[in-house]
C-alpha cells in the first residue's frame, strides 16, 4: 500500500519505518527541514534500539522517503497517518491543534478518497472534530480511523512488529478490511486486531496508560510505608506479583514515572473527566503521588547533607526517564537534579544516550562527563537515577576509590543491600531497610 506518515517524532518515525519494513511504500512528512535532511542522509534524530538499521534498510530499498511537502504525500497515498504531537496545554488537556491543522491541510489537498488514521494520543471526541473540519473543507469522500499507538520507548520497534494488540477505531467494514491488510505483515501468528468505535479507541489509550501509571504510583506510596515499618518493598512486590490476578509488570518502586506519555495522558484523562462533570479522583491522586515521590527522593538526598548541601558535589548516573532511550521529557532524574541545584548542590552526570537532550534542557548548569566512572572523582555520593543495564553491576572497588566517601543513593533499587553493606558502602534506596538493618543478625 501507499502510506504517508505526517509528523516524524518517536511515534511517526517508528511507525513509518515498520510499515515500510512490512512492504508498504511510505512517505514521511515533517515541516522541520533540518530533521528531514538529516534523515535523508541517514542521521536518526532519536535513539531507539533497532530503528537506525530499519530506516537505513528501507531507504535503500526505496520503500521509505522523506519530504517536507505535504501535498506530495497526500496526492500519492491512500492512507495518511497522523503522528504529530499532542502536548499538554496549561490546563492539563491535550493540545490537538497540530492534529486539526494537519487534517485541514489534508482536506484541502485531497483529489479523491483518502483514509486518515490518527496514531497520536488524542482525547475522546477528536474523531468527530476532525471529521467535521475535513467535511467542511473538501467535497471528496474520506474515512477516519482512530489507531492509537502502544509503543514503549526503548522497545518501540519490537512493540510495533510484534504487538500485544492493535486497536482500530472504525465502524465501517470496508475500512476494517483495508486496515486489516495494512497490519497483516505483523499478524502472521495470530490476529491481534481489535475493532471498535473511534470514541472507545481514543479512550482505551488513555485508560491503558493511566492504569500503568496507577500501578507505579501505588508501589511508590507503598515504598514510603515500607520505610516507616522497616518492611522491604522488594519482598512486598514479589508477594503481590506472584498473584496471577495482579501479575508482576509495573510493580517496581522508584523515582516515579516520566517521559512523553504517562504524565501527559494522566493529566489529559483527569481534565477530560472534569469536562464531562466526572471527578476522576484516582487519576488525580496518581498525578499527586508521582510528584510527591520525585520530591521525596530528592529531599532524602538533600537532607542527608543538611547544612553542608552547598559544599556538596553529586555524581548522577542516568538522565533519561528510562533506560534504552535518550528522552528526558518529564524525566524524574532532571526533576531531582533541579531540586539539587536549588539547594546549592553541584552535579556531575552521565547517561549512555541522553547527554545531548539533557544539555538542551539544562545547558551548563551541570557538568556532563564522558563515562560513568570519570564523573565520580571529587564527588561526595553517587545518585543512580536510570536503570541502564551498564549501571546494574558496577565496579564497586573503583567506585569507592573515586568517591570522597562510599555513599550511594539508589533511585531504582538496583543493588543488593547485604553485599554493599559488607563492602562498606553506605547504601540508601527506596522502600527498603537501610543497609545497616539488612545485615542485622547475619553472622556470615
Amino acid at each position: 500500500m501507499k502510506v504517508s506518515v505526517v509528523g516524524v517524532g518517536y511515534v511517526g518515525l517508528v511507525a513509518a519505518a515498520c510499515l515500510a519494513e512490512g512492504g508498504n511504500h511510505v512517505t514521511c512528512v515533517d515541516k522541520d527541514e533540518d530533521k528531514m535532511d538529516d534523515l535523508v542522509h541517514g542521521k536518526i534524530p532519536i535513539y531507539e534500539p533497532g530503528l537506525a538499521e530499519l530506516v537505513k534498510r528501507n531507504v535503500e530499498a526505496g520503500r521509505l522517503v522523506f519530504t517536507t511537502d505535504l501535498s506530495e504525500a497526500v496526492l500519492n497515498s491512500l492512507i495518511i497517518v497522523l503522528g504529530v504531537g499532542t502536548p499538554s496545554a496549561p490546563d492539563g488537556s491535550a493540545d490537538i491543534s497540530a492534529v486539526l491543522a494537519v487534517a485541514e491541510q489534508i482536506a484541502e489537498l485531497m483529489d479523491g478518497y483518502r483514509i486518515v488514521v490518527t496514531k497520536s494520543t488524542v482525547p475522546v471526541g477528536t474523531h468527530q472534530k476532525v471529521c467535521d473540519l475535513m467535511a467542511a473543507k473538501t467535497d471528496h469522500p474520506f474515512d477516519y480511523v482512530s489507531n492509537p499507538e502502544f509503543l514503549k520507548e526503548g522497545s518501540a520497534v519490537d512493540d510495533f512488529m510484534k504487538p500485544d494488540r492493535v486497536i482500530i477505531g472504525t465502524t465501517k467494514p470496508a475500512v476494517m478490511e483495508i486496515m486489516k491488510q495494512l497490519y497483516s505483515p505483523f499478524m502472521r501468528k495470530s490476529s491481534r486486531l481489535l475493532f471498535m468505535d473511534p470514541a472507545s479507541a481514543e479512550l482505551a489509550k488513555y485508560a491503558a496508560n493511566a492504569m500503568l501509571a496507577t500501578r507505579i504510583s501505588f508501589m511508590n506510596e507503598l515504598s514510603q510505608l515500607c520505610e516507616a515499618c522497616d518492611a522491604d518493598i522488594e519482598m512486598v512486590r514479589k508477594g503481590m506479583g506472584t498473584d496471577s490476578r495482579i501479575g508482576d509488570a509495573f510493580l517496581f518502586a522508584g523515582l516515579g514515572y516520566g517521559g512523553s506519555c504517562f504524565p501527559k495522558d494522566v493529566r489529559a484523562l483527569a481534565h477530560l473527566g472534569d469536562e464531562q462533570g466526572i471527578d476522576l479522583t484516582i487519576a488525580k491522586a496518581v498525578q499527586a503521588a508521582n510528584v510527591k515521590q520525585q520530591r521525596r527522593f530528592a529531599r532524602k538526598v538533600i537532607d542527608y547533607f543538611g547544612d553542608h548541601a552547598q559544599q556538596t558535589r553529586l555524581a548522577v548516573w542516568g538522565l533519561a526517564f528510562k533506560a534504552k532511550t535518550d528522552d528526558v521529557r518529564e524525566s524524574a532524574a532532571l526533576t531531582c537534579i533541579e531540586l539539587f541545584l536549588d539547594a546549592g548542590i553541584q552535579v556531575k552526570a552521565f547517561d549512555p544516550e541522553a547527554m545531548g537532550s539533557t544539555r538542551a534542557v539544562l545547558g551548563d548548569r551541570i557538568e556532563l562527563g564522558d563515562d560513568a566512572y570519570s564523573i565520580l572523582a571529587g564527588c561526595d555520593a553517587l545518585v543512580v537515577m536510570t536503570d541502564w543495564q551498564e549501571f546494574r553491576s558496577p565496579d564497586f572497588d573503583l567506585l569507592k576509590e573515586k568517591l570522597n566517601k562510599p555513599l550511594i543513593f539508589d533511585g531504582r533499587n538496583l543493588y543488593d543491600m547485604k553485599y554493599l553493606a559488607k563492602q562498606g558502602i553506605d547504601y540508601h534506596c527506596i522502600g527498603r531497610p537501610h543497609s545497616s538493618l539488612a545485615v542485622c543478625g547475619d553472622s556470615t
